[in-house]
């Protein structure tokens, strides 16, 4: 696996050469300091990955990573930062990186994104997946009369004017068996454990139902 490692810190880069080199399998073939640095010995080494710090000198890591791309569509690049800012964590997916690591992850954590990259897999660092999980897995589920469907709402709001379901079949144009089929499941939702609980919902949110 040979790497091109990109980063405007001297010191960071020999650190990361060294902790690359100690990884089975792998040779850092170049390093580079700046975008233009990168783009030039990304064409000159064509390397398998490319590990580039987002914040680089002048164009930022993830410009110099549009650049590669445009140049050379196949290259494979993990994207590190000191931040897990999930915007740049979006874009930097979105411009073609394979993979985003913070850069106080452990050394394990590294070599699996790199691995990872290398074997055609996306990596993200786990609390950077955590962080853009988190609206999605706590976005909050409509309760009540927000759960309803259209058809439902004119069902309930025909049950709680004291009609019948045929009445309400033959009004709708359904069949009585879909009316019985929309109820049961209103009742679920709206967690109505009888007819005459669903009954009373319906007249307490008259208005609501349109």
């Amino acid at each position: 696996m040979r790497v091109l490692i990109v980063d405007d810190h001297t010191l960071v880069r020999a650190g990361l050469n060294r902790l690359l080199q100690s990884f089975e399998g792998v040779q850092v073939v170049a390093e580079a300091s700046d975008a233009a640095q990168a783009l030039d010995l990304a064409l000159l080494h064509v390397p398998d990955l490319i590990l580039m710090d987002l914040s680089l000198p002048g164009r930022t890591g993830l410009e110099a990573l549009s650049d590669i791309r445009a140049r050379q569509p196949q290259a494979r690049v993990v994207m590190m930062s000191m931040h897990d800012d999930a915007g740049h964590v979006r874009d930097a997916l979105d411009r073609g990186a394979v993979g985003f690591v913070v850069k106080d992850a452990a050394p394990a954590e590294l070599e699996l994104a790199l691995r990872a990259a290398h074997a055609g897999q996306v990596f993200l660092s786990p609390h950077i997946s955590a962080k853009m999980l988190a609206p999605l897995i706590n976005r909050e589920r409509p309760t009540g009369i927000a759960t309803l469907s259209p058809r439902q709402k004119q069902i309930l709001r025909r049950l709680g004017s004291a009609q019948t379901t045929k009445e309400i079949a033959a009004e709708l144009g359904i069949s009585v068996k879909t009316v019985e089929t929309h109820r049961a499941r209103m009742m679920e939702a709206l967690g109505c454990r009888r007819a005459n609980d669903l009954l009373l919902f319906a007249v307490r949110h008259e208005k609501d139902l349109g």
